[in-house]
């Protein structure tokens, strides 16, 4: 009789133990879930074209809890903190999987047939003036460099480094030009608040910035790059010229 109750008793504790074991088990997060989501995370921000941003992460991985994305971003970003040839950066809002710079030149002889157009001094001034000063027009960016630039400002407009943002609010009501988000993406910034001083920017674009550049100016009032109905183009004026 004592041994049939003890033997219960034994089985019983035992069921108990199991059953919370496997409660316990089920509530913590297994590492092949989490390496396996962070090897898809990886692999999406590795193929696509642009920086990949958390929201993006999300909607592509809406079977996912959020608090588990980020977890194994967290953990990405870890494994991409060693020593290697690929860096995991933050840019434009997102993430890309690049060469580490100090690489460039092998990367670059593996490209050998490609010709790079990389941008002049004079359109790397301008652009740096429409960055530290946007919204800016192109007579106001004229009288900072000391030059006409309205043949640079086509170049970068082309390059797809600024863009138009609107009109000031002055007789003629010319264009006023900011950086895009592939300029961000060009020069590795998360956004402008990670510009360099202009002081260093001898060391960062290797010229010296031009002296009125120094002097910081309110950000201007933009008017709606939409016309109004009521006003007729001008015949002498083309479209998409640059004012």
């Amino acid at each position: 009789m004592g041994d049939k109750k003890g033997r219960e008793g034994q089985e019983g504790q035992e069921g108990q133990v199991g059953q919370e074991g496997q409660e316990g088990q089920e509530g913590r997060e297994t590492p092949g879930a989490t390496a396996e989501l962070k090897a898809i995370l990886e692999a999406l921000i590795f193929a696509s074209p642009d920086p990949l941003t958390p929201k993006a992460m999300y909607k592509l991985l809406d079977s996912e809890p959020k608090e588990d994305v980020q977890a194994a971003l967290d953990r990405l970003k870890q494994d991409y903190e060693r020593a290697g040839g690929l860096q995991l950066v933050e840019v434009a809002g997102g993430y890309q999987i690049v060469t580490r710079p100090d690489l460039h030149e092998w990367v670059r002889r593996l490209f050998h047939e490609r010709t790079t157009q990389r941008l002049s001094v004079q359109a790397l001034e301008t652009l740096a003036v429409i960055a530290y000063k946007q919204p800016i027009t192109a007579l106001e960016v004229a009288e900072i460099r000391g030059v006409n630039t309205a043949g640079v400002l086509s170049t970068l407009l082309d390059r797809h480094l600024i863009k138009i943002v609107g009109r000031k609010r002055v007789v003629g009501r010319p264009f006023l030009y900011a950086t895009t988000k592939e300029f961000l993406i060009r020069f590795g910034l998360n956004d402008l608040d990670d510009l360099p001083k202009v002081e260093d920017m001898v060391d960062a674009l290797g010229f010296e910035p031009p002296a009125l550049l120094v002097e910081q100016t309110p950000r201007e009032e933009m008017l709606p790059l939409e016309e109004p109905e009521s006003d007729e183009p001008s015949e002498n004026e083309p479209s998409g010229s640059v004012h």
